[in-house]
């Protein structure tokens, strides 16, 4: 009885672990039919910038998957970088954006990153924005 009840255990224990895995499946994906994104590009380099001038480039993505795309966040790695992003959902075929503008107060050359987070098959994408900011020169 006692073997019973232990391979009882192990079997009920085996089921739960199997069954708490999730699949990588978006939410009412029953078919296979899931979002993805995709860039145009995933680095910028904007070269030389004068400190003190803000600089905005604009990233291009298209949904390349069958469901609708939609982007819920997209987080700097730091506060001299502000992004903004479509909000509303991107049908199969069309094409959204990630604007990042640098805030370049600091001299020196720079590489920051934009993390992107969307219900695409592939859900974090990780921009990058670089560049050398030049000192102001006095007058």
């Amino acid at each position: 009885m006692k073997k019973f009840i232990l391979t009882a255990m192990i079997a009920f224990g085996g089921l739960l672990t199997v069954s708490a895995q999730a699949p990588d499946v978006q939410p009412g994906a029953t078919d296979g039919k899931v979002a993805e994104i995709k860039f145009d590009k995933e680095t910028h380099d904007f070269g030389n910038i004068p400190q003190g001038v803000p600089a905005t480039y604009e990233f291009v993505f298209k949904n390349t998957g069958k469901t609708p795309l939609i982007v819920t966040n997209a987080a700097a790695s730091c506060g001299c970088t502000t992004p903004e992003w479509t909000k509303e959902p991107i049908k199969p075929g069309k094409t959204g954006t990630v604007k990042a503008t640098f805030n370049a107060a600091s001299p020196g050359p720079f590489t920051k990153s934009v993390t992107v987070v969307s219900n695409a098959k592939n859900s974090t994408v990780i921009l990058y924005l670089k560049g050398d900011v030049k000192p102001a020169e006095n007058k």
